[in-house]
């Protein structure tokens, strides 16, 4: 590694001290709140990757202080990290096959480090972090449409055939589906969660992730849902892994033989790179694969959009602030289905003819 010089400052040094303040809630968020312990662990892998880079591609990592360094200095200091940009970034793409939601993240959270050490620490790191650029990538949202939320609400025969962990598991599915709480919150709610008042059932929850309060009014087959497991104590409903929940969800609509296949792609730079269910095989995943957990979230919102609750009363149950580029998303997604019902509505309105 090169040796550090008099206008440099350890980097893995200084990148652990803010770390540590970040842990401890010295460094806060912009709304004066404590990061996530969820942001904390990206930090730290970001920090693991910035190290295995900088090991195993020989790149030794500093941080300038530019307040006593030359113009040449300087110049010589903005191509270093022009380089490094260069290099790092291939290292996530290439090496670790990551896609451009994942490297942008993590060039923000490099940014936001560089903006740390600058406000709160008063070093004079200089802006090239400024100009490290991200690419923007949308994922397609895959929800149910509302038919196919009705069939697993009310088909019975469906339902009967059934084994019985996948039944729990359709109730759990059906459930999220209606209100569109996280899964960490599902499995949460207890009894007092739920709220009567003038013969109709409310569910009252704050959210484990955004601390958000939400109240929303049970449809009787949600109400069904819960009083099948009202016998349990604690939890209504019965704690089972995230990755098992996910398989059952996938085995579920395997079941209702939503297999259709999907095309799915990621993108790299900006260039969509085709994901394959088995990439020897180039064999593309089917609709029920692409099903996890938050699914039900999803489609709760894209639901009560498309079947036209005002948007400000979704984002009151969602817990989506009313500039959420997120909420557009699916704002944007119902839009497209109201489009496609439209159309529907027009090409019956051509064969209405009057007839003499």
């Amino acid at each position: 590694m090169k040796n550090i010089t008099k206008n440099q400052m350890d980097f893995f040094k200084l990148y652990d001290k803010f770390l540590k303040d970040t842990l401890q809630g010295k460094r806060l968020q912009k709304n004066g709140k404590k990061v996530r312990n969820s942001s904390v662990e990206a930090y730290s892998w970001l920090r693991k990757a910035l190290w295995d880079f900088s090991t195993i591609k020989n790149f030794p990592l500093h941080v300038p202080i530019v307040t006593k360094m030359k113009k040449r200095e300087i110049l010589s200091e903005k191509k270093y990290w022009e380089f490094f940009y260069k290099n790092f970034t291939n290292y996530l793409y290439t090496d670790l096959n990551c896609f451009d939601n994942y490297v942008g993240s993590c060039i923000k959270r490099l940014r936001t480090f560089f903006n740390y050490l600058l406000k709160n620490k008063n070093l004079n790191v200089g802006s090239f972090h400024q100009n490290f650029y991200t690419f923007n990538e949308e994922i397609e949202i895959i929800t149910l449409l509302p038919e196919q939320l009705n069939f697993l609400i009310y088909n019975k025969e469906f339902e009967m055939k059934l084994p019985e962990h996948l039944q729990k598991t359709k109730d759990v599915f059906v459930f999220g589906c209606t209100v569109a709480l996280r899964y960490s919150d599902i499995f949460r709610l207890n009894p007092n969660n739920i709220e009567k008042n003038n013969g109709k059932a409310y569910l009252i929850v704050q959210s484990k992730k955004t601390n958000t309060h939400t109240r929303i009014l049970l449809p009787d087959y949600a109400l069904d849902i819960i009083q099948k497991y009202s016998k349990r104590k604690n939890y209504i409903f019965q704690p089972i892994s995230k990755a098992q929940f996910n398989k059952n969800i996938k085995l579920l609509l395997e079941y209702a033989n939503w297999t259709g296949y999907k095309i799915k792609t990621r993108t790299k730079k900006g260039i969509p790179v085709p994901i394959y269910k088995n990439e020897k095989n180039k064999e593309h995943y089917r609709f029920c694969d692409l099903i996890t957990s938050h699914t039900m979230r999803r489609t709760a919102i894209t639901t009560m959009l498309c079947l036209g609750m005002p948007e400000n009363l979704v984002r009151k149950i969602s817990g989506h602030s009313a500039n959420s580029k997120e909420f557009y998303r699916y704002v944007e997604l119902s839009q497209k289905f109201i489009d496609t019902e439209t159309e529907k509505i027009y090409e019956q309105l051509k064969s209405k003819t009057l007839v003499f």
